[in-house]
């Protein structure tokens, strides 16, 4: 599936480097230069960072041949290429938490320390949530070519358009559950109910009233106005069944291809569920098919797995 699927992929990206080295490789453009195959860069960039691991992995197991090494290699570099001239935020920090992840599988961090650590941070967030905002209020840093000042214009929510739309989106969808927080607006809607909601001092430069213009920017927000609670909920249960089985396959692996396949695969998909805090694409064939294979190879090799565990008893 990743091999036939990356055939395609990697002719998109060599078409929108081609197109983007027109321009330079400047910011602006990358928004458009991977059209007619993907709308933006941000859908673009979170389907190529949904598989670095998978070829990461592959290229640096022993467990293959050097050819197979080497193919995977040359694939990871267009990959990590592409994704740097992507210039899509989300994607740089979905990648980040892969390899935060894979660090605390590598080390078999306990999750008590995971979870110990996450409501630290929550807590100290709690406790210094006014100077953090202060400090996020103070960046007045926009995206940018460079590489340093597009990463620092993440946390400016004072001028960076994108990131005032995203917020701008999330409290559209926040007014929308409130309204009908049990059985939500229904599925797709969002874009089509969401314009009433906006406030005018919230509004960007490139805010519409014309549906046109994308969806919550959120898979866990997104649901949540179009379906209600349960909507979030769903998905919510999706990321925890997914994470749960993909380490199980990984703990219970016999072989070292079915450890690695069941690790990469799983580290692919938290990439895109940590993509998913900042914007949405499963309604679009481009992202869902890989985020669906990817589940269904995990379920198959789960299934297989615990089929043998249960015959070896």
């Amino acid at each position: 599936f990743n091999w036939l699927y990356i055939i395609p992929l990697l002719i998109v990206i060599f078409y929108t480097l081609v197109n983007h080295a027109g321009y330079g490789f400047d910011k602006p453009s990358s928004n458009m230069v991977m059209q007619p195959f993907y709308n933006d860069h941000t859908a673009y960039g979170a389907v190529i960072a949904m598989f670095i691991p998978f070829f990461a992995g592959f290229s640096l197991s022993k467990s293959y041949t050097n050819s197979q090494r080497l193919a995977s290699f040359i694939v990871l570099f267009l990959l990590i290429i592409g994704l740097i001239f992507s210039y899509s935020r989300a994607a740089w920090i979905s990648i980040s938490f892969a390899l935060m992840v894979y660090a605390i599988i590598a080390f078999r961090i306990k999750f008590r320390w995971v979870l110990g650590g996450f409501l630290l941070l929550a807590g100290l967030f709690y406790m210094f949530s006014f100077q953090l905002i202060d400090r996020l209020e103070s960046n007045k840093q926009d995206s940018s070519t460079d590489f340093a000042e597009h990463i620092q214009s993440m946390s400016n929510i004072s001028s960076d358009a994108s990131n005032l739309e995203r917020i701008n989106r999330w409290n559209c969808a926040l007014r929308l559950y409130e309204e009908r927080p049990f059985w939500g607006w229904g599925p797709g809607t969002y874009q089509f109910v969401y314009a009433p909601y906006q406030r005018s001092k919230e509004k960007t430069i490139i805010s519409t009233n014309a549906g046109d213009m994308g969806n919550a920017h959120s898979e866990y927000i997104g649901p949540l106005s179009e379906s209600g609670v349960l909507g979030m909920l769903t998905f919510i249960a999706i990321v925890i069944a997914v994470s749960i089985t993909g380490l199980r396959v990984y703990k219970r692996a016999d072989s070292k291809e079915v450890k690695l396949i069941s690790l990469v695969i799983l580290l692919g998909l938290m990439s895109y569920f940590a993509h998913g805090l900042l914007n949405n694409f499963l309604d679009t064939d481009k992202a869902s098919v890989p985020f669906w294979g990817f589940i269904g190879i995990l379920v198959s090799l789960d299934l297989y797995h615990t089929k043998k565990k249960s015959e070896s008893r």
